[in-house]
C-alpha cells in the first residue's frame, strides 16, 4: 500500500518548496508516493528517496528519482543539506487493517518510529543541514524526543483538521 498524499503531505510540501535550493542534497525518508521527493527534484535539488515498502520504492523509481528500500537510515550513505520525513505518527489502533498500519501507525504510542529516526538523523546531516518533519497533535512527546536527540526546533506550520492538528517542525 502506497500512502496517498493527504493534508499532512500537502502541509509539508509547502515548506519543502520554501527550503529547496538548486543543487541541494536532499533525502526523503519514508517517501511514500514521492510527493516530497518530486517537489524537491522539480526545484533542482539532488534527491534520494527511501522507503521500507518495496511498492513505494518501485513507484518512486518510475518517477525518475533514485529510491532505495531502507528501514529509515539502514541503507543510506552520505550526508544531506535537507532531510524530509513524513513518518507514520498515529498511535496504534487494533481495529486498523495491517496494510494501512504500515503507513499510518508510528508504534504503540505513535512516536516510536520518529524516536528511531531522530536517534540516527544527525549522522546524515551536513554541518548546516536541516530536517523537516510533520506529525500530529496525537503524537506524544515530540518536543521531548527532539530535545533528547540534541536538535533545536521551530514550528513553521500548523493546520487543524478534524480531531487533530498537523504540525511541521524545522530541526537543526
Amino acid at each position: 500500500m502506497i500512502y496517498e498524499p493527504a493534508e499532512d503531505s500537502y502541509l509539508l510540501q509547502k515548506q519543502v518548496e520554501k527550503f529547496i535550493k538548486k543543487e541541494m542534497d536532499v533525502l526523503d525518508i519514508g517517501t511514500g508516493s514521492g510527493i516530497q521527493a518530486l517537489t524537491a527534484k522539480k526545484q533542482g535539488a539532488n534527491v534520494i528517496a527511501a522507503d521500507i515498502n518495496s511498492e513505494c520504492v518501485t513507484h518512486v523509481n518510475k518517477l525518475g528519482i533514485k529510491t532505495l528500500q531502507s528501514d529509515l537510515f539502514e541503507n543510506i550513505t552520505g550526508k544531506f543539506d535537507l532531510i524530509i520525513f513524513n513518518p507514520p505518527y498515529l498511535p496504534e489502533d487494533e481495529r486498523e487493517p495491517e496494510d494501512s498500519k504500515l503507513v499510518t501507525t508510528g508504534g504503540k504510542k505513535g512516536n516510536e518510529i520518529l524516536a528511531r529516526f531522530l536517534a540516527g538523523a544527525k549522522d546524515y546531516l551536513k554541518e548546516d543541514g536541516k530536517i523537516l518533519i510533520v506529525f500530529s497533535s496525537l503524537t506524544p512527546d515530540v518536543d521531548q524526543l527532539v530535545e533528547e536527540n540534541k536538535f533545536t526546533f521551530e514550528k513553521i506550520s500548523e493546520q487543524k483538521i478534524d480531531f487533530e492538528k498537523l504540525i511541521v517542525y524545522e530541526l537543526t
